[in-house]
């Protein structure tokens, strides 16, 4: 069930933009079967409540030298909000964490990580991961291939 009051030709529309954010507004609008100036004002409707954060292009990283990508699964010393936060604001600071989830279960923190190579990503888990005051363990991932890629939300 969706949370956001959405009809048919918002999830249409939404669908579409996730699977080509550079559509043009003519074009989006005959795909979901409505005229060009009712679509553009759904489209930035969704923009304006926060539905439709932003666009990004998706870049290949093996193409530009980012061959490694890894998981690591972080515990810290101690779950305190202060310490929580203390650590979500130490990983903005990483430019290997592409993405970061406070989880729960054996892990706290779950970071997605992408590097050049594995002597970049060991350096950053040893000089800069495991030497953080927060953190207790890390243990991490290293992928293989990735064997699905498609946008972040079904709808």
């Amino acid at each position: 069930m969706l949370r956001a009051d959405l009809d048919q030709i918002d999830i249409k529309i939404l669908r579409e933009l996730q699977a080509d954010g550079r559509i043009t507004n003519v074009e989006l609008a005959a795909r979901v079967g409505i005229s060009a100036p009712p679509c553009l004002r759904r489209v930035r409707r969704l923009e304006e409540t926060g539905i439709i954060e932003g666009y990004r292009t998706v870049l290949n990283g093996p193409m530009l030298g980012l061959d490694l990508v890894a998981f690591c699964m972080v515990g810290l010393k101690h779950q305190s909000d202060a310490n929580l936060k203390a650590f979500s604001a130490a990983t903005t600071a990483w430019p290997l964490v592409r993405q970061a989830w406070l989880v729960n279960g054996d892990s706290d923190f779950l970071l997605h990580c992408v590097a050049e190579n594995l002597t970049t990503f060991q350096n950053f888990v040893i000089e800069d991961l495991t030497a953080n005051e927060q953190v207790d363990t890390v243990r991490t991932m290293l992928t293989i291939r990735q064997v699905k890629k498609v946008g972040l939300v079904d709808i």
